[in-house]
């Protein structure tokens, strides 16, 4: 998917060191001082970032998750996971998970990237069906739909905003082939 006038290099860790959890983490403080609404309130503490993401890496090394992020001239600046491990009967399916871009990548086509990135790491896991839920009415509602994913409905008031205020979220599939 990237070609070589991309401004950012596109890979998957199968391991993540201290120094990408650092970058990690400040995508997502980032995200989250932006008003993205990923589990966290404002302010998000480096610790508290930190301490996720080290979450996420241990998830890595299980081969219970899947993690790609996209690379600039400045290092990380956006990420999204697969969420393998599912039920015994749910073998086919995964979740998405955490989609992020830092405010200085955003409107450049990086979050298209990642889901594509996304949905083929899926493939190879053998995985046929996606989830994920979002923001209802937000930029990414508006681009999972713009890429296909079909909606499943809303839940209204499902979560808090990072700096307050209840949101409904949107849940959406998406069948690979």
């Amino acid at each position: 998917m990237n070609t070589s006038t991309s401004p950012w290099r596109l890979r998957r860790l199968s391991t993540v060191s201290d120094a990408q959890i650092g970058e990690l983490a400040g995508v997502l403080i980032d995200c989250v001082d932006g008003g993205a609404s990923v589990s966290f309130m404002h302010p998000l503490t480096r610790e508290r970032a930190v301490a996720f993401w080290r979450g996420v890496a241990q998830g890595v090394a299980a081969g219970e998750r899947a993690l790609l992020v996209a690379e600039d001239a400045q290092g990380i600046c956006g990420t999204v996971q697969l969420v393998l491990a599912q039920p015994e009967n749910q073998p086919h399916r995964a979740d998405l998970a955490k989609m992020l871009v830092h405010r200085r990548m955003r409107s450049r086509g990086l979050g298209e990237t990642l889901m594509r990135a996304a949905e083929d790491a899926a493939r190879d896991a053998g995985k046929t069906l996606l989830v994920l839920d979002t923001i209802t009415g937000s930029t990414a509602d508006r681009l999972y739909e713009r890429l296909g994913w079909q909606r499943v409905g809303e839940i209204p008031d499902y979560a808090l905003m990072p700096q307050g205020g209840l949101r409904g979220t949107t849940v959406f599939y998406r069948r690979l082939a």
